[in-house]
């Protein structure tokens, strides 16, 4: 399915947060959301998601503007990951994943066959058949996110939407968290995924988005949209972006980069 966002502004009582937002994504496809705190990330995703509906602009799914949809119909197309999930009722796992078919369901009506059979999929596909036991609460963080992606693809969405995923993970659980996305991308769902993180672009999104204090800063491939002089200029800090050796999953042939904080203009003795 292929996403366009059109001339998009979005914000809160006529008052803007973001505008001049447009772009497109095919299925498989990466876009990494790059951002100071306060620059209208969450807003651009609750826009996206129909929580709030765009002061001006069109969200095409095949050309299909979705500003009139239900609620039931948007939840079929996207799928939501937030940050963290915190519940004080002990769901177990599987319950937890089996709420993702709600949209699916008519009112009063219980998961069926299907659904749990659906649910059992997005199991399989994440590999976390050893959680489906346990109770959601006692998980550990990187965990929860695993279970979290498991119920957003139980929806069986068109899109993944994912604010900082990693936000409150260890390193660990960072990389298992990222590794799911790069698969589900190559299984052709399209991710869209909010990091403070620069060198998670450099590692999984075929997009980037760079967004300052009201609107676009920049918008392309990692590395030409992610440049030392842009990173100064959004976070005001000196990095210096290495090539690391290591070949990239892209098509391109080029290098995974990363970056290196500076200190008194030195990068730690890097060359």
């Amino acid at each position: 399915m292929r996403f366009e966002l059109k001339g998009i502004k979005c914000g809160y009582n006529n008052k803007a947060v973001l505008k001049g937002i447009s772009f497109t994504m095919e299925p498989g496809e990466v876009l990494c959301v790059l951002g100071p705190n306060g620059t209208g990330k969450t807003t651009l995703f609750k826009t996206i998601l129909g929580l709030i509906k765009p002061l001006e602009g069109e969200i095409l799914f095949d050309g299909e503007n979705s500003i009139h949809w239900s609620r039931s119909k948007m939840a079929q197309m996207i799928g939501y990951i937030p940050q963290a999930h915190n519940t004080s009722f002990p769901f177990g796992v599987m319950d937890m994943i089996l709420m993702g078919r709600t949209a699916h369901l008519g009112n009063f009506a219980s998961p069926t066959k299907k659904d749990r059979r659906i649910a059992e999929q997005a199991i399989d596909t994440l590999d976390i058949s050893y959680l489906v036991n346990r109770i959601f609460t006692e998980l550990s963080g990187g965990e929860k996110q695993l279970v979290l992606i498991a119920r957003a693809l139980a929806q069986e969405p068109k899109i993944l939407v994912m604010d900082e995923p990693t936000s409150a993970l260890d390193f660990g659980n960072q990389l298992k968290v990222l590794s799911q996305v790069r698969q589900l991308a190559h299984q052709g769902l399209t991710i869209i995924m909010a990091s403070h993180v620069p060198d998670h672009a450099f590692f999984y999104a075929t997009k980037v988005m760079l967004l300052n204090q009201g609107g676009l800063f920049g918008l392309g491939k990692a590395n030409d949209i992610i440049t030392e002089e842009r990173l100064k200029e959004l976070y005001g800090v000196n990095v210096k972006i290495i090539e690391t050796g290591i070949k990239s999953d892209n098509d391109d042939d080029s290098e995974v980069r990363m970056c290196v904080p500076l200190q008194n203009n030195k990068s730690w003795g890097l060359k």
